[in-house]
């Protein structure tokens, strides 16, 4: 069940403020308030899914090719895309997802730990 009540939500709506790298309709990219590396920062899906398998399981084609498609946007802003970079979606709790809204982490802009 999506809780209206999460941060990416609150961001969703400026209730929170953010460092936006992109926004169109379907997502909105903001830098990551506790960097990991050089380069962090999350896209999240606007739609109100908590993970990517109800992401997956409740978006359209058209909605999951733009998502993806806006994700490599973002790298190419970010200018991650010919030097490497890493996505990342952590799904439940035993991956340790923090915030229950669909999101995907760019990490890059320096040699990235395994």
């Amino acid at each position: 069940m999506y809780d209206k009540n999460n941060v990416f939500y609150k961001i969703m709506q400026n209730e929170i403020p953010s460092k936006k790298i992109y926004e169109d309709e379907n997502v909105l990219a903001f830098y990551d308030i506790n960097p990991m590396y050089k380069v962090h920062a999350l896209v999240i899906s606007k739609k109100l899914c908590t993970d990517f398998d109800d992401f997956i399981n409740s978006a359209t084609a058209k909605e999951t090719a733009d998502f993806f498609k806006s994700v490599s946007k973002v790298a190419e802003i970010l200018d991650v895309k010919n030097s490497g970079y890493r996505i990342l979606s952590n799904i439940g709790e035993n991956a340790n997802q923090i915030v229950k809204h669909f999101h995907v982490h760019i990490l890059g802009g320096e040699k990235l730990r395994d």
